[in-house]
């Protein structure tokens, strides 16, 4: 049984050092900074602290939120275009700061998230008993509102469903014939994507 155990210890090891966040990659993207300039190179982003970096010819430059408009990268780990604002955004201490938000659906409703690193608590499984912790990637999901305040959201499904009014019942159809989720960033944004279909 202790082999088992030293086993699992390792390959959870093994697991957690393999493990790489889109965050802790450099992505081939662009960046347009408050000046008007376009710059084009390798991308790392840090939504905790709100810098970016870019390698372009072997020289490397930060950047902060203020600093920066919009930048884009394709991640591979996605296989898509990924593409972030700086945006003003009220903090914890009642202050306007640009922050970055990825931009994941526009149009009536506009959807936003960041990326933030949680412990989750597993379960363990028919070899392990107990539980075991991992560090995992979570997206926080909000919502620009039209006169350009950006509010968190819930997370909760009944939340969104009365936030669209009378195009509730064929939304909530599209989600169960497509079984989506809101907890799932691209499952979200398609959801938003067909809601805001019916206003072009």
């Amino acid at each position: 049984m202790r082999v088992w155990v030293i086993l699992l210890f390792v390959f959870l090891a093994g697991l957690a050092k393999a493990q790489q966040f889109p965050f802790e990659l450099w992505h081939e993207g662009k960046i347009v900074l408050e000046s008007g300039d376009t710059l084009r190179g390798n991308v790392k982003y840090d939504l905790q602290q709100d810098l970016l970096q870019l390698d372009q010819d072997n020289r490397l430059e930060s950047f902060t939120a203020r600093k920066v408009l919009f930048f884009e990268i394709f991640d591979k780990t996605v296989k898509r275009y990924r593409q972030f604002y700086s945006l003003p955004f009220t903090t914890s201490g009642q202050y306007r700061a640009p922050v970055f938000f990825e931009l994941l659906s526009e149009g009536k409703m506009t959807l936003l998230a960041r990326e933030a690193l949680e412990y989750r608590t597993y379960p363990g499984s028919f070899y392990y008993y107990g539980s075991y912790t991992r560090l995992v990637l979570v997206n926080k999901f909000f919502l620009l509102k039209e006169n350009g305040t950006i509010e968190p959201f819930s997370g909760k499904k009944s939340d969104l469903i009365y936030l669209m009014g009378n195009k509730a019942d064929p939304v909530e159809k599209y989600m169960k014939a497509n079984k989506l989720d809101v907890d799932m960033k691209y499952e979200f944004a398609q959801i938003v994507d067909y809601y805001n279909s019916f206003f072009k």
